[in-house]
């Protein structure tokens, strides 16, 4: 009894029509009290529906598997991206059929509607596409695949449980690293916002001599090489090599703050993660601390190609701390670690000048040895407030104290500059942007 009832009953549900032709035989038998001349017409409209009913059965379960599906994951998603997912379906029965699926996506996502509805016809394939953003690193759980299927009669319908529990890792944001990349490759990262920036004067690593071509700059021709090859040549520079760049993350609590899903600190892992791509790509070496109360993971600098996908696993793992950053741990490490003058970029936030007065020092002793950038973040939601029209003396006073943290953050920065350490202010989405920006602009500069 037992099998029979986990082989058909557990996966067998009613359909709509189910229940409509329930109603139409009871509404007839109810009829016939009052209109005698129905005589056997509900009997003989009941025997008819419980013959379409076993009908139904026997269509949806005369074979084991009259359906093929499969999901296809990726084998890592990428954390705050749309990731794409497919599911492969394919019908094996000699009828169209209406489908509907339900796939078990990990507890995350928090989505509870993920409903695909279809039909197919006889030997018909079809592939449902859908994406995913994840907003957390970490390790993400997919259940089963179910497959509702129903025949043209409709009456009943017969799950599916197919596919099995398939584990997948979240991991910093690549997929907008191999965007990044291919546009440092090719020289088109304006496309993503990047500014061109004007160099200033030639860079000193001489590159090679090569013919002249329209555009160069004549005085950069080596009369002896265009003597003795009787056409013009001319000097080719290129952006001084193996240069030290090291991203500092800050994983105290002040970087727990959300936007978007997202929290500060996996948006800085991600700007992180593009930048040190894009200073490989440019042939720098790239280098990676972490810092709360304590220094957390050092990856020394280098440009070998394993490079990035150490600084990657060390960032998936990483986490929130619930504790202020030691800046004075952070002095500490970056003298014993950097043993040349460095492009130090700083992740943090403050939100107050209290917060980065009790700071300044250490970061004056580090800039004193490095060239620091310090990027912190705009808090949007304070824009949008002082922005809002004011309807009462209450909106005055949340836009007053709104627009004072708003100028404070504007005084960090000059308080920043005017002790010789350059800075970000920037909203989250725009990070990854102005972080590139800001390096490409010191690599045109020769700072470091």
């Amino acid at each position: 009894m037992r099998p029979f009832f986990i082989k058909y009953y557990k996966d067998l549900f009613l359909g709509k029509r189910f229940f409509a032709g329930i109603g139409l035989c009871v509404s007839l038998f109810l009829f016939s009290f009052f209109l005698p001349w129905l005589g056997d017409l509900p009997y003989i409209a009941f025997w008819i529906f419980i013959l379409l009913v076993l009908i139904d059965g026997i269509l949806l379960y005369r074979t084991e598997r009259d359906v093929f599906l499969r999901r296809a994951v990726p084998e890592r998603l990428s954390n705050g991206d749309d990731n794409e997912l497919q599911i492969y379906v394919e019908n094996f029965y000699s009828f169209g059929i209406h489908i509907g699926i339900i796939d078990e996506i990990p507890f995350q996502f928090q989505k509870r509607d993920l409903w695909f509805k279809s039909s197919l016809k006889p030997g018909e394939r079809k592939t449902i596409t859908y994406s995913l953003r994840p907003t957390k690193r970490g390790t993400y759980v997919f259940g089963l695949v179910r497959l509702y299927v129903q025949s043209p009669l409709g009456l009943i319908i017969r799950r599916f449980n197919l596919g099995e529990e398939t584990t997948v890792s979240v991991y910093p944001s690549f997929l907008q690293l191999r965007k990044y990349e291919l546009m440092a490759i090719s020289n088109r990262l304006s496309e993503f916002g990047i500014k061109k920036i004007r160099r200033v004067g030639h860079s000193m690593e001489f590159d090679q001599v090569k013919s002249y071509v329209q555009g160069d700059d004549y005085r950069t021709v080596n009369w002896k090489a265009t003597a003795r090859k009787a056409e013009l040549m001319v000097n080719s520079f290129t952006d001084e090599k193996a240069q030290h760049v090291y991203c500092i993350i800050d994983k105290s609590r002040a970087m727990k703050m959300p936007f978007e899903g997202l929290s500060l600190l996996d948006y800085a892992i991600n700007a992180s993660l593009v930048l040190s791509n894009v200073a490989l790509v440019k042939q720098d070496k790239a280098g990676l601390i972490t810092i709360a109360e304590k220094i957390g993971s050092v990856v020394p600098a280098d440009r070998r190609p394993a490079q990035l996908g150490k600084i990657m696993e060390v960032l998936y793992k990483e986490k929130t701390r619930y504790l202020e950053l030691n800046m004075e741990a952070l002095y500490t490490s970056v003298r014993g670690t950097l043993r040349q003058r460095s492009l130090v970029v700083l992740f943090t936030n403050f939100e107050s000048m209290s917060a980065l007065n009790r700071q300044l020092p250490f970061l004056k002793r580090i800039a004193k040895f490095h060239l620091l950038l310090v990027v912190f973040f705009e808090n949007t939601e304070l824009k949008t407030i002082t922005e809002k029209p004011v309807q009462d003396v209450e909106d005055i006073y949340i836009q007053t104290i709104a627009t004072k943290f708003a100028y404070e953050k504007k005084l960090m920065v000059r308080e920043l500059a005017k002790n010789g350490i350059l800075s970000i202010l920037t909203p989250p989405e725009k990070l990854t942007v102005n972080v590139v920006n800001r390096y490409l602009a010191i690599k045109a500069q020769q700072k470091i």
